[in-house]
């Protein structure tokens, strides 16, 4: 399965990784490679919750174009 994850950088420089697709999906790291680690580790537990409790593994996500 792939999923899209988003990552941004706090004001103390740690970096946050969400996956968009699975609400609550949240995790952080020291360097960019860390959060993606544990933003794997993070999908994997969310998947295993999400299907233990018969909800849908993801949520619909789509790209819209805003123009600015």
């Amino acid at each position: 399965m792939k999923l899209s994850v988003t990552l941004d950088r706090d004001e103390d420089g740690i970096w946050i990784a969400e996956c968009p697709s699975i609400p609550g999906c949240v995790s952080q790291g020291k360097s960019k490679a860390d959060a993606l680690k544990n933003i794997k580790e993070a999908i994997a537990l969310c998947l295993e919750v999400r299907a233990e409790r018969g909800l849908p593994l993801t949520i619909e996500t789509q790209q819209v174009e805003v123009l600015v």
